[in-house]
């Protein structure tokens, strides 16, 4: 009997962090929650908002390589977390559908969660990445 894959709940996820470790580890994570099909990772918000642009301007937003969720870092060398947001806000307008963008940190710092919710984002979760969370993000 051939043993079925389980459902993934989105096809792509992107994580933007500048730090390796843990993007591997929450890549692992997701693998392991059966999130996605797909993660995309991305050392830098600058080089993420590149592809994100790309990916509009060939009109391929409707492919699996279009990330329904975005895990973002706040902070990143040149480009920080806020400042991906702001410029992926001016890329809304061009998106058919709109990747839900989640805070993923280890930022404890009161600030930073308020500035997330000023900038509207709905997740602000501290690293590593749970099972919990993932779950929490799919159930809204």
């Amino acid at each position: 009997m051939k043993k079925r894959k389980p459902k993934t709940a989105f096809n792509s996820v992107m994580l933007v962090d500048d730090n390796e470790i843990d993007n591997f580890i929450n890549e692992r994570i997701i693998a392991g929650a059966h999130f996605s099909k797909n993660v995309l990772i991305y050392s830098s918000g600058k080089s993420a908002l590149e592809y994100l642009i790309n990916i509009l301007k060939t009109g391929q937003q409707e492919s699996i390589i279009f990330p329904e969720v975005i895990f973002l870092d706040i902070n990143m060398p040149m480009m920080d977390g806020f400042q991906f947001i702001d410029e992926f806000n001016k890329l809304k307008k061009g998106m058919k559908k709109l990747p839900r963008v989640v805070i993923l940190t280890s930022s404890m710092n009161p600030i930073d969660k308020q500035k997330a919710f000023h900038h509207s984002i709905q997740y602000f979760l501290n690293k590593p990445l749970s099972h919990e969370a993932l779950a929490a993000i799919l159930a809204n």
